[in-house]
């Protein structure tokens, strides 16, 4: 057993009394090397989980809701406001088709209601008037019959050039077209310049918030998936804290392709996931058959030389050494442990760092 080594160092204070210079003793323990290493070494200690086996897919990610944004109108855009990968709000302006022409129509109509008005106004008081002889037997119920069906051919007249105004002034509101939901712009379809059509695609945005990976399940395993174990996803391409996801909801979608024989699987992702987008990799990691207790550790922390597999094994003294291990089936980012370590031992997390220690 090897003994921590104490040294003693004497130092003055730099503050004169009368009494003299007064005496300190200040001492420092200097521990072992590898107590020390291991102190700052991650490590895990071993034990085993109820574990179901794995059927492992690959799956791509995409929105829940994306939306290609589209002309309703025709004319020539004059603004882009968004490029792509822009967030914007709710109503958020994102592009504008040229209104001059709409202008000019909504004032020409605005005219015309006002005319339309007018003769309306003139027939209603003509009615009136011949309705007043009419009572006094001046004029002959004919007259007074014209007199009601020209006041009733200009209300209506009137009536149908107002409802044309309204819709004309929806019309400019339509011009300019604003987001749906909270978004980011996935790209951007048309340039300044350009003549929008009625139905014309201008741009694609989704939200970052509701996204999904779907997965390719063959129809033979999906009677064996479990419906309450929970799904893991890896995304490759995330760094380590955010690499591994779990499943918020599991849909399988009732059609199979015939020719594949294969249905998909619909996996939420939390909102927290991190920044994951729309047709990044996945793999999708399925609880099947029974679940049975297995010593797993992190793939990250097992060792392959040539033929060797190992891990840096952590004693209670604090030495690190590499001890040969034998490795079953990989799960979602672990591997089983068939030899070579037992419940209760601890192991490190960092290989690289506890070769480094040794």
């Amino acid at each position: 057993m090897m003994l921590a080594r104490a040294e003693c160092a004497v130092s003055r204070v730099a503050v004169r009394t009368g009494l003299g210079w007064p005496i300190v003793f200040a001492c420092s323990i200097a521990l072992p090397p590898q107590w020390a290493h291991a102190q700052s070494l991650a490590t895990l200690v071993v034990a085993q989980t109820t574990q179901f086996d794995e059927f492992v897919s690959e799956a791509v990610i995409e929105s829940a809701r994306q939306t290609t944004v589209a002309a309703q109108v025709a004319g020539r855009i004059t603004a882009i406001q968004v490029k792509a990968g822009d967030h914007v709000d709710t109503g958020q302006i994102l592009v504008t088709v040229d209104q001059r022409a709409t202008d000019q129509q909504l004032a020409a109509v605005r005219a015309q209601v006002g005319a339309a008005l007018a003769e309306a106004h003139v027939a209603q008081r003509e009615m009136e008037r011949t309705k007043y002889l009419f009572d006094r037997q001046y004029v002959s119920q004919a007259a007074l019959d014209r007199a009601s069906a020209r006041y009733k051919a200009a209300a209506a007249i009137a009536n149908a050039r107002q409802a044309d105004a309204r819709a004309a002034a929806v019309e400019p509101t339509l011009r300019k077209i604003g987001a749906p939901y909270p978004a980011v712009i996935a790209s951007v379809n048309v340039e300044i310049g350009s003549m929008a059509m009625p139905g014309m695609p201008l741009l694609t945005l989704f939200d970052p918030v509701a996204l999904r990976a779907v997965a390719t399940v063959p129809q033979s395993r999906l009677p064996a998936l479990h419906e309450r174990a929970p799904v893991r996803i890896e995304l490759p391409d995330l760094p380590g804290s955010t690499q591994w996801q779990t499943a918020t909801a599991v849909t399988v979608l009732p059609l199979t392709d015939p020719q594949s024989d294969a249905a998909q699987v619909r996996l939420g992702l939390p909102a927290s996931a991190g920044d994951i987008r729309p047709g990044m990799f996945a793999r999708a990691y399925f609880p099947i058959g029974d679940a049975h207790r297995r010593l797993l550790v992190p793939l990250s922390a097992v060792v392959h030389r040539t033929e060797v597999t190992a891990v840096y094994v952590v004693g209670s003294d604090g030495r690190v050494a590499l001890r040969q291990v034998r490795v079953g089936k990989a799960f979602a980012g672990q591997v089983e442990i068939l030899a070579g370590l037992s419940p209760g031992e601890r192991i490190a997390l960092d290989p690289l760092a506890a070769a480094a220690r040794q």
